[in-house]
């Protein structure tokens, strides 16, 4: 996009700042715009009818999310919850033709973070299909530190806070069953705990074990 063409969307856009554990929209809610995550990390949890509550993906600064219409429906899937304070950008969904009208590329775009979203989603359905407890759980902490990881000391700390309900939460397991695996892996030094807290200090030996090694 050209300067004059970015500078015209960032007029048409509303800035919002988001406290941690604050909602940007609830799940079921009448979608009436699409979103830009600037700063910050936000959770997207979904309630299964059963009462169940997930985390169905973590959305990262420079993400596209709660973009319904792509997904033929007229309410948003889920509900964004903001794991640390974050600044986000909306449009209304009615300006979305304009848009893509005078920049093609959006389309483009948004088509490639629709297409990786859905993959992402085929890994986690394979993963909590196949997998065993330990390996999904060993998936879920590489992928926050591919994408959420900050260097620390000898190690890449998760850079936001990150609880062992939200892991279990990610996974499809049980709080229990979490705890009893990070304290595992805590006593073997592959990561390092805390309140609200997760360091990695082997990314190796987490990778043996999401491939199923010992």
């Amino acid at each position: 996009m050209s300067d004059a063409d970015l500078d015209r969307m960032l007029d048409q856009a509303t800035v919002r700042r988001v406290p941690a554990g604050e909602a940007v929209f609830e799940q079921g809610q009448k979608a009436t715009a699409f979103f830009l995550l600037l700063h910050g990390r936000l959770k997207v949890m979904q309630v299964t009818p059963d009462g169940q509550q997930i985390i169905v993906r973590m959305v990262h600064p420079g993400d596209i999310f709660g973009f319904a219409k792509a997904l033929q429906r007229d309410d948003y899937p889920g509900t964004p919850v903001a794991a640390a304070e974050s600044l986000v950008l909306s449009w209304p969904d009615t300006l979305w033709e304009e848009l893509v009208e005078k920049n093609p590329n959006l389309v483009v775009n948004a088509m490639q973070s629709m297409g990786q979203r859905l993959q992402e989603a085929h890994v986690r359905i394979r993963e909590m299909a196949t997998e065993a407890v330990e390996r999904r759980v060993a998936h879920a902490v590489l992928r926050l530190a591919e994408k959420a990881g900050k260097p620390d000391g000898d190690g890449v700390r998760i850079d936001f806070p990150i609880t062992r309900q939200d892991i279990a939460e990610m996974t499809g397991t049980t709080l229990h069953t979490v705890s009893r695996i990070l304290s595992g892996w805590e006593a073997r030094g592959f990561v390092e705990g805390g309140r609200q807290k997760l360091v990695v200090r082997d990314r190796g030996a987490l990778a043996t074990l999401a491939k199923g090694g010992e």
